[in-house]
């Protein structure tokens, strides 16, 4: 459980420095989006779980 709630940690501080040291790079990134395909979102989505899992599997 300790890992879990370290990981959620380590995301709510990563993605509020997005938020408050680049606002405008948010903003103009989610513009972006709606011009990707849901197939592209959906891949790059899967690549990044993976990778995510792959890391936790060599870390731990």
């Amino acid at each position: 459980m300790q890992d879990i709630l370290l990981g959620l940690a380590f995301y709510l501080i990563i993605e509020g420095l997005v938020y408050a040291l680049a606002p405008s790079f948010l903003i103009a990134m989610a513009k972006l989006l709606p011009g990707f395909s849901e197939g592209s979102l959906r891949i790059t989505g899967l690549v990044a779980v993976a990778i995510g899992v792959g890391m936790v599997w060599l870390i731990r």
